[in-house]
């Protein structure tokens, strides 16, 4: 069970951001450590280096609490949060997100997918199948280093009632919304995708009964399959086109998808 929210940054402020959520929790639960057990906080991280000085440390706890604050159903995505210093396919990159609403003999359910994107390189990048990467590369004539040396951070939501050996069933999915993207899963790039159902409470306190867990037909999990692969296939895209220019550490630059469509009048 997911103890803490979730928070999201780079590869050198993750232990700034367990305190920061350890501190937050422990504030809101006063049993912690005392009538009840520890906190185990969850962290996700990617690389940001080239755009932003990651040896710095820039990120604080007061940053975290205001993450946790702002938490809302409506958000911004792109170079916004964990995601400002983070590449997508050689590009400017970031915080995507997108869902699928699917319907089954016993209700409606959701599946969301929140990420944090940071891999690829661009003559992979593909749209509806179209090597739009390529396009790029060539119409850019960049000398970028064409090795993808990012990973991505996928959060997969749903409120469907599943065990956890079909949730895990589900979040190894996300892989396919990857690939129709162009990602080929390489050897240098960290893809961590963890995921969580609404759908089941279970009591902090025993209960005298058994517990009942309703879970899903078998026969249902290819429409959540389905669902899944499309929601992480957009909400990389989405992170591609919502994301700015950007100019980092050291003079280093990457441009926007959005512009170079603009700047190339290349059409989707």
């Amino acid at each position: 069970m997911i103890e803490t929210p979730i928070v999201l940054t780079n590869t050198l402020s993750i232990g700034t951001a367990a305190d920061a959520v350890i501190q937050y929790t422990m504030e809101h639960n006063p049993e912690i450590g005392r009538t009840t057990g520890t906190v185990n906080p969850v962290i996700g991280e990617c690389n940001d280096m080239l755009l932003n000085d990651i040896r710095a440390q820039y990120v604080t706890k007061e940053h975290v609490f205001q993450a946790i604050h702002n938490a809302s159903t409506e958000f911004e995505e792109g170079s916004v949060g964990a995601g400002t210093g983070m590449l997508c396919y050689s590009l400017k990159g970031g915080i995507g997100t997108s869902s699928r609403t699917f319907q089954l003999d016993h209700g409606t359910y959701t599946i969301g997918a929140l990420l944090l994107s940071n891999f690829g390189i661009l003559s992979d990048l593909m749209i509806n199948g179209r090597m739009i990467g390529q396009e790029l590369k060539e119409a850019l004539l960049q000398s970028w280093e064409e090795k993808d040396k990012g990973s991505i951070m996928i959060i997969i939501a749903t409120d469907l009632p599943v065990s956890e050996r079909q949730l895990n069933r589900i979040i190894k999915r996300s892989v396919a919304g990857l690939s129709r993207t162009g990602s080929i899963i390489t050897h240098g790039s960290g893809e961590i995708a963890i995921g969580f159902s609404t759908a089941i409470k279970i009591p902090h306190t025993k209960l005298d009964d058994c517990l009942s867990i309703p879970v899903i037909h078998e026969e249902d999990m290819d429409t959540a399959f389905r669902a899944v692969g499309e929601a992480v296939e957009e909400a990389v895209l989405n992170s591609l086109v919502t994301a700015t220019h950007a100019v980092g550490r050291d003079g280093n630059e990457r441009p926007a998808f959005k512009d170079l469509l603009h700047q190339f009048h290349i059409e989707l």
